[in-house]
This record gives C-alpha cells, structure tokens and sequence, in this order.
C-alpha cells in the first residue's frame, strides 16, 4: 500500500536484497525403491511398505545414506525395506530457501499433472522442511526447539491421484489438527 515506496527505500539504502530460492536437481540411478499400495497404510508382508518404512527410506535417500547394508560401511548398515523394486532413473529436485505456501500448493498441483500421461512411476513424493529455528511450527503455534527443530511435512502422491500425509514435528510441538 502506502508504505510501499518507503519500505522500498529502506531495503535499498541499507543494500537490503531478496533471494532466489536455491535449486538443485540430480538423477539417482538403480535406486531400490519400496512397493507402496496407496490403501495399505500399515504394509503387508511380501506385497508393501507401510507409511513410516517409506519415511525412513525417504530420509535415507535424501540424505544420501547408501542403501547396499554392506558390512564394511562405517555409516550405514540400512538398506531399502522389502518389498523393494530397483527403478532406473529417480529425479530428485531440491529447492532451498523461504518458500510461500502458495508455491508449495503449485508445485502439489504440478506434481498431479504428472499422472496425467500414461508413466512408468507408481508414486512421487514431495517433502517440505520448515527451518529449525523458526519461531512457529503450525499456525500460529510457537516452535518448541530443543535439539533437533523437526518440522517437516511429506505428500506421497499416487498414480491414482490417493495420496497419504506425513508430518513429523518436534517433541515440544503439535501437529495441525
């Protein structure tokens, strides 16, 4: 409104700049990948992965633990929980910095558009990480930061357009309702 030009005029005398998001994208290749069935929530035996199996393999692959369970690994001794398929190629893009929630609505909604033409994929996921010292979670709820500042939500979206919700948040705060 009014206060624009001024607000504009403190920003540039103080050599105040907006920042662009920063994005990355990678190809991972031969990536073990657990079987997911959009209805099973909790997984069967032998048929799919339950929603929190999926949840650690995703927080292993983006943060590029290896999933071999080799015994001479120092690191890691996790590997990709069965059922598992090995996919080809799997397109990771990773945009950091602030992002409006109606960015993040955008990007959901082309995430969908994806399922429109005939792919090979059975599922994608998108993953939000709120900041670990932001001073609010959920709404307007004040963010509890103890040791780890958890604050993150995860879409799987399916090739039926089902999704399922993941949110994980710290131990001193709620999740939305």
């Amino acid at each position: 409104g009014a206060e624009g030009p001024t607000l504009m005029s403190y920003f540039s005398k103080n050599q105040i700049q907006a920042l662009k998001p920063k994005i990355t994208f990678s190809t991972l290749r031969d990536l073990q990948c657990p079987v997911l069935q959009s209805n099973e929530l909790q997984g069967k035996p032998e048929e799919s992965c339950s929603t929190e199996e999926l949840f650690e393999w995703l927080g292993a692959v983006l943060n590029q633990v290896s999933l071999d369970n080799k015994s001479s690994s120092f690191l890691s001794t996790y590997c990709c929980p069965q059922p598992n398929t090995v996919v080809e190629k799997a397109f990771l893009c990773t945009i950091t910095g602030f992002i409006i929630p109606e960015t993040i609505i955008q990007l959901l909604e082309q995430l969908c558009c994806y399922f429109g033409e005939p792919k090979l994929a059975y599922w994608l996921t998108l993953t939000v990480h709120g900041f670990a010292d932001s001073p609010v979670s959920w709404r307007e709820s004040e963010h509890g930061f103890h040791k780890g500042g958890e604050n993150l939500y995860n879409f799987v979206i399916f090739r039926n357009l089902d999704y399922w919700l993941q949110m994980a948040v710290g131990t001193n705060d709620d999740c939305p309702p």
